[in-house]
């Protein structure tokens, strides 16, 4: 009786240990439900200080800008949509309203995007909209009116982020008077609306990926990480050309000085037709629910043949996946990995 007892007791413990063990390895396990939003290009998310991501992207109609908010990354995918700011009807504002992004800054939301005029639709600049509500879902939106930059000719796709106290733009606009090409300007930012005077091209479209259907470099993200500024950008046309390429300065470096950007000669992030995935490009970066572990939200295709100008091909879908880091410091983008393989192991931050 005594030894059956202590059987039973034995194997219940193996048990507990079994399943602590399988627990364990699922905890390192971040999976995500992708697509995360169905027709949903450029996509930008921002996690708040209590943990809620808030979700904003480039809508196929070109005609508004919404925001979800959910307290997953999954949750985005059933997250009600709530619109907080449509097109005008006339003049500025009024056509082509394109990859919004949303920035917490000094205690107030700002949406950034994109947007021709309702007259001339490529008439591309870019402006701001301003909320002073603790959800950005929530409370009145202001337009801000345009963000001027000195070339100011074809401008989109601006982002903000904060290093070392200073807050600097990067944004898009042509960037070579021999071609039509763009590239990636940067400048400080004296507020979170307006540029200072010094405004430098750091990245311009110069191999030949970069140059498959447009000359473009765009949809700049920032990510600082392992004494590093990173910036990925995706460059050429928005067909299964679409890829996402790498630059990165030094944390101390000068980063209005373009010999201080470093430019990787080949994409990192691209077309895998085994994995049908097409044109990968435009992404953002946030953080797990478990705080550290860093995600690249991006969009994608699903298919390689387009009618027509891919522009206005629908499909581009958001999706998810675990970024991981290389043991010397560099960010790792898992080309020959599906999203979730990516995720089997949480990422690592060095």
């Amino acid at each position: 009786m005594q030894f059956l007892k202590f059987l039973k007791l034995t194997l219940a413990a193996t048990l507990i240990i079994s399943g602590c063990t399988m627990n364990a390895q699922k905890s390192k396990q971040i999976q995500f439900n992708n697509p995360i939003a169905l027709q949903r290009a450029d996509p930008h998310v921002w996690k708040a200080s209590d943990g809620t991501y808030y979700f904003i992207a480039t809508v196929p109609e070109y005609d508004r800008i919404e925001i979800r908010k959910s307290k997953t990354i999954n949750g985005i995918k059933e997250a009600e949509p709530v619109v907080v700011w449509r097109k005008h009807n006339q003049g500025p504002m009024g056509n082509h309203i394109w990859a919004p992004e949303l920035h917490r800054i000094d205690g107030k939301w700002y949406i950034y995007f994109a947007a021709g005029s309702a007259e001339d639709k490529w008439a591309i600049r870019k402006y701001a909209l301003s909320n002073p509500s603790e959800d950005p879902t929530k409370g009145e939106w202001k337009e801000e009116g345009e963000i001027v930059s000195k070339r100011n000719e074809f401008t989109l796709d601006a982002t903000t982020f904060e290093h070392k106290g200073q807050r600097y733009m990067i944004w898009v606009d042509r960037a070579s008077d021999k071609e039509v090409n763009t590239g990636l300007y940067i400048a400080k930012m004296t507020s979170p609306t307006t540029l200072d005077e010094k405004q430098v091209v750091i990245s311009q479209p110069e191999y030949a990926w970069e140059r498959q259907g447009h000359n473009v470099n765009e949809a700049p993200a920032v990510l600082i990480r392992n004494g590093k500024v990173f910036v990925t950008f995706s460059a050429s046309a928005t067909d299964a050309n679409y890829a996402i390429g790498l630059l990165w300065a030094g944390e101390n470096a000068n980063l209005l000085d373009p010999a201080s950007w470093h430019k990787l000669p080949e994409p990192v992030f691209y077309t895998n037709e085994a994995l049908k995935r097409f044109g990968p490009g435009h992404n953002s970066f946030t953080v797990a629910e478990d705080g550290k572990t860093d995600v690249m939200i991006y969009h994608a295709r699903d298919y390689k043949e387009i009618k027509g100008e891919p522009l206005y091909d629908p499909n581009r879908h958001t999706r998810a996946r675990v970024l991981r880091w290389t043991k010397d410091g560099m960010p790792d983008f898992g080309q020959d990995l599906d999203d979730n393989e990516m995720g089997m192991k949480k990422a690592k931050r060095q």
